[in-house]
């Protein structure tokens, strides 16, 4: 049997993990949320009885409410659904070695290797869903094929708790007549723009003239075909393998929609600051920048540009990201989550920025690096949220759990003695 890549995807897992320690949640239609108070909140998970009332992860909470008003809304508690995201990782390693989280409630696993010992991989994805269900009393779907994308589609066909294979022999029966935007890489924009080339189903897709895509979309074209003709050998990565050699980056869900460019700024200048940060500590500079986009429908678009040198200074990689999200998202459409990765990493002494000591624009970089590193020296002493820019420390879209206890006394009104105690 040639499909040996499963994903697996944990049904509501937010929600599953809280009614684990309310039961009394599990009869009530419930989600998890940020704050009710705030109108913009969104709904992170919900249960299967607020799914029949038409509740939506990504909606805004008030439209939650309209469709079920006895909701129950429930605050995120993050280091739970971290503990249980290791506990089933836990479960797949017993299976293989290798594992490819994506996301705290998903995984890529490779089974080649397995069949001796537990048999055939649809097999092998049942006893897994067995066996997540009796140990930890969660549900996984799980979809099993020849490759990535095939297998994370197959694990959003059926839900919840099922396996669905996706075989080189029914895929085309399964997948050709969804829409385009079920597929992996292909966001709202992009569909749009298929959809003016007449392509609307991810079968037209796979039918299009690959040259016409390439042309239009440029290398995301390519990407897409392939992706649509099943085409990618990627592998699953070994358990633990870590990616920080290829590229830095991170990622936030946030509290709430993001809504215009205002919020923008603020999410993509936290998110260079990190990601600058741990360049700086590492001593390396990124060539590329890759921004992730995830709307409210959990679409997901990702861009990359390459920097005007290498950098690691997070004005520099600020501009860059707002460059790709100007030209590439809508600034009326809503965003739940943003990401920043750099890649193409060199040491940080190799760069070739070493210019004329009369080049006005080296000076202005090595000030601004000065500058930066000095920054970072108070924050490595003092804490983090010792030096926080304003428009970051008094913005609302990050949870309390993402600002530091300086932002949240300001945000919250308090007093800083009052919330040191």
């Amino acid at each position: 049997m040639n499909e040996t890549i499963l994903h697996c995807d944990l049904n509501g897992f937010y929600a599953s993990v809280e009614c684990l320690f309310r039961p009394e949640l599990k009869n009530v239609p419930m989600a998890v949320s940020g704050n009710p108070e705030n109108r913009h909140g969104i709904i992170l998970a919900k249960n299967e009885l607020a799914k029949k009332f038409g509740v939506a992860t990504g909606e805004t909470i008030w439209a939650a409410k309209r469709k079920c008003p006895e909701i129950t809304l429930v605050r995120p508690s993050r280091g739970k659904y971290s503990e249980y995201s290791q506990k089933v990782n836990a479960i797949y390693s017993r299976f293989t070695n290798k594992i490819e989280p994506f996301g705290i409630d998903e995984s890529w696993l490779d089974v080649a290797a397995s069949a001796k010992l537990f048999g055939d991989p649809v097999s092998i994805a049942d006893t897994i869903r067995k066996t997540v269900r009796e140990e930890l009393g969660l549900t996984v779907s799980i979809g099993v094929s020849f490759n990535k994308i095939f297998a994370k589609f197959g694990s959003d066909y059926k839900k919840p708790d099922a396996t669905t294979l996706i075989s080189r022999e029914n895929y085309k029966e399964i997948i050709y007549p969804q829409p385009v935007s079920a597929l992996l890489y292909v966001g709202r924009r992009t569909a749009e723009a298929l959809g003016k080339l007449g392509i609307k189903t991810v079968g037209e897709l796979a039918r299009a003239d690959k040259k016409i895509l390439s042309a239009r979309f440029g290398k995301h074209g390519e990407l897409i075909y392939n992706a649509a003709n099943g085409i990618g050998d990627a592998d699953v990565a070994f358990f633990g393998d870590e990616p920080d050699a290829k590229s830095i980056g991170n990622s936030v869900t946030y509290r709430r929609d993001l809504s215009g460019m205002e919020d923008f700024e603020a999410a993509i200048l936290d998110l260079s600051e990190t990601v600058s940060a741990r360049m700086l500590k590492e001593g390396v500079k990124c060539t590329t920048i890759s921004v992730s986009i995830k709307n409210t429908r959990l679409n997901t678009i990702t861009r990359q540009s390459r920097t005007d040198s290498p950098t690691n200074l997070s004005p520099e990689i600020f501009k860059t990201a707002m460059r790709i999200i100007k030209s590439e998202w809508d600034a009326g459409e809503r965003v739940r989550m943003f990401g920043i990765a750099c890649g193409g990493l060199i040491p940080a002494d190799s760069s070739p920025d070493q210019m004329s000591v009369f080049d006005e624009e080296n000076c202005a970089r090595q000030k601004l690096k000065k500058m930066q590193e000095a920054v970072e020296n108070v924050r490595a002493k003092f804490g983090r949220s010792s030096l926080r820019r304003a428009n970051i420390a008094f913005c609302d879209i990050f949870s309390e759990a993402d600002l530091p206890p300086s932002s949240l006394a300001k945000h919250n009104g308090m007093t800083k003695k009052r919330a040191q105690q």
